[in-house]
């Protein structure tokens, strides 16, 4: 574990924990609004998915809107945090699905921002990506 006092804070690795498992729940229930609500409401958000690419939350948006609910389970592991001082956090976990042997690999990078319009900070996601592969 690295000693310096502002990496893998305990209470921000719980924090972005709780929002991966909410993001995750709302995933495999194809909650849209939940979905774009987790993402940072900016242009310059990116996330390149399995056969995907949105570059700003209205490619995100569109992208949600369209995309039918999951039809496979999923399973994750191996989910590992690691924050960088009280306002950003990345996560990674790999996942197996129910309908592929490929194994998937997903990261989120989270930030703790203060969006136009909101009276506190909440945490989003400002980068994600995920990919699958045949993994043994």
């Amino acid at each position: 574990m690295n000693s310096t006092p502002d990496i893998d804070v305990p209470y921000v690795i719980d924090e972005v924990k709780r929002q991966f498992w909410a993001y995750e729940k709302a995933f495999m229930a194809n909650d849209v609004d939940a979905l774009i609500g987790f993402f940072w409401d900016d242009p310059r958000l990116t996330r390149y998915g399995i056969a995907d690419r949105q570059l700003g939350i209205e490619q995100m948006r569109a992208f949600r809107r369209a995309t039918p609910p999951p039809d496979f389970t999923r399973n994750i592991e191996n989910l590992r945090v690691t924050s960088f001082g009280h306002a950003m956090a990345v996560a990674y976990c790999e996942f197996v699905r129910s309908d592929t042997p490929l194994r998937g690999f997903q990261s989120q990078t989270w930030v703790r921002l203060t969006e136009p319009g909101a009276s506190e900070p909440a945490w989003k996601i400002v980068s994600a990506h995920v990919s699958m592969i045949a993994f043994a």
